[in-house]
């Protein structure tokens, strides 16, 4: 089982969300080899407005990658989907505080499949609601547009939002962010606390994903 990398550096996840599905390997191997994680998002189209994949995809992927995969749930049911999510080689699974009933409960279930925890929250979810739960977890995923659909741009209250979260966490906690990050808005994010940036369309819709990866890198590495 691979592990997120430890709290500390900059990283960027990119999205298969934005991939081309046709020839998916391929387009993950052009950047493999500038990240450590790959970020798999899952809709159901009942918790979000969209459709996407099953374990099957993580599956057929697992094989050809020594990425820590990271599946971001987002999904109503995500206690009866997690295991089979494990089961098909995620590393790490992340649920949304706001499809479960029981978010201690379902951090529980996460530790004995023995991956690492990550809990996200809508653009419209106070911080503050994750109070009881932030300090059992690995990564808190704070989502910078609606979740549903890639290609979104950055909601601009998200890094006061970032700021607020990054005060409640602990050092060795990560605090990731998705939706419309890119070379623009990735210090505004980061400056705020932000360390795990998942990027879709800034990467895969690039002619050269790999550069645009180092791009994403260097913007928040370099923030004057």
């Amino acid at each position: 089982m691979r592990k997120l990398p430890a709290a500390g550096t900059s990283e960027i996840a990119p999205s298969i969300l934005s991939a081309d599905f046709s020839r998916l390997a391929d387009h993950v191997r052009q950047i493999e080899n500038e990240v450590q994680i790959l970020h798999i998002d899952i809709m159901d189209g009942h918790f979000v407005p969209n459709i996407t994949i099953g374990p099957v995809v993580v599956k057929m992927l697992r094989p050809h990658f020594d990425l820590c995969f990271d599946t971001h749930l987002m999904i109503s049911d995500a206690p009866k989907y997690a295991p089979e999510f494990v089961k098909a080689g995620s590393d790490n699974i992340t649920f949304h505080l706001e499809a479960v009933d029981d978010p201690r409960a379902m951090i529980q279930q996460l530790r004995n499949l023995k991956v690492s925890v990550g809990v996200s929250i809508k653009p419209k979810t106070p911080v503050s609601a994750l109070k009881k739960i932030i300090s059992d977890v690995d990564m808190v995923l704070l989502m910078t547009v609606e979740p549903g659909f890639g290609g979104q741009n950055f909601i601009p209250e998200s890094p006061p939002r970032a700021r607020e979260l990054r005060g409640m966490m602990r050092d060795d906690q990560r605090v990731q962010v998705d939706g419309g990050i890119s070379t623009t808005t990735v210090p505004l994010i980061v400056e705020a606390g932000a360390d795990t940036l998942v990027a879709g369309n800034a990467i895969f819709s690039h002619s050269d994903p790999a550069q645009a990866v180092r791009d994403i890198h260097h913007a928040a590495t370099n923030i004057k």
